[in-house]
């Protein structure tokens, strides 16, 4: 007799399997029940209160191994709202405003959206970084998949004809990922926190735009981890000084004493792409030469 040298572990059904024979059992009350499903078929039984750990662990599972296989090494995360347009659509805000505090609006975002065009051509800049010796890709731009400037992001990728990552959340409102992500680098999430995590698995820079809370929520969780030492220092660029400072007033919080002068260099403050892109690149420069 042949000898069988194939591995032992090939000798088991794989699981597509299984669940192809299970799915042409023949019908009877027993395997007509749902008690009789295959765990990993069963959706009432995964969606449990009591299977959330293992809901947690498989939502960071998958976007880690189809990452892996796509051989994506590092990351380059965009930030920012949801809310600010494209600078043509720009110019009919005022028009669209019913009252002043709409105008007031609209003057604001429009104002904003030149952040359009610098987080296309800052994810330009990221995409022209070859791959290294190992055909791994660094530098890969990654949104969180909605529209405005994660939008702008996935674009500007697009536009060197390269792959780029969007990691979308479950809303109750409906909403879709931008048109630019790539389809298979397109991921969903049902918990923050994971997709907050997967941000920054691979980041090896971050370039936060004007936004909102989520934008805050994200740039707050990464400043504080560095600042802990949870995460070894990475280059943060923060796109409008004029916005930021005047939204959050970073020297107060020094002079409070509730942080310390040395922390708010864990940032800094670019208005265009190439400033950003500039600064990222040094701190990797000095890093190899230290």
């Amino acid at each position: 007799m042949a000898k069988d040298k194939q591995p032992h572990r090939s000798r088991f059904h794989k699981a597509k399997d299984d669940a192809q024979f299970a799915q042409q059992a023949t019908t009877t009350p027993q395997t007509a029940d749902p008690a009789y499903k295959l765990a990993f078929q069963d959706n009432e039984f995964l969606l449990r209160e009591d299977l959330r750990p293992v809901r947690f662990q498989l939502e960071l599972l998958k976007p880690e191994l189809l990452l892996d296989e796509a051989k994506i090494e590092s990351t380059l995360v965009i930030y920012g709202s949801a809310r600010i347009p494209e600078p043509e659509a720009a110019n009919g805000l005022e028009t669209a405003a019913t009252d002043d505090v709409q105008r007031n609006i609209a003057r604001h975002l429009k104002a904003k959206a030149k952040y359009y065009d610098e987080a296309r051509k800052l994810a330009r800049l990221a995409s022209q970084v070859p791959c290294d010796e190992d055909g791994c890709r660094h530098f890969v731009v990654c949104s969180g998949g909605g529209p405005s400037i994660m939008e702008a992001a996935n674009r500007g990728a697009a536009d060197e004809d390269r792959e780029s990552i969007g990691l979308n959340i479950v809303l109750p409102h409906e909403q879709a990922p931008n048109r630019y992500v790539t389809p298979s680098l397109s991921f969903q999430f049902h918990y923050f926190a994971l997709r907050k995590m997967h941000f920054l698995l691979r980041a090896r820079a971050v370039a936060v735009f004007p936004g909102g809370f989520g934008t805050f929520d994200e740039m707050f969780e990464l400043l504080t981890l560095i600042q802990t030492g949870k995460i070894k220092p990475i280059p943060i660029v923060l796109f409008g000084k004029a916005f930021w400072n005047r939204v959050v007033n970073f020297e107060a919080l020094v002079e409070e004493g509730v942080v310390s002068a040395r922390d708010l260099g864990l940032f800094q403050f670019v208005e265009t792409a190439e400033e950003a892109w500039g600064i990222i690149q040094d701190f990797y420069a000095n890093s190899e030469q230290h």
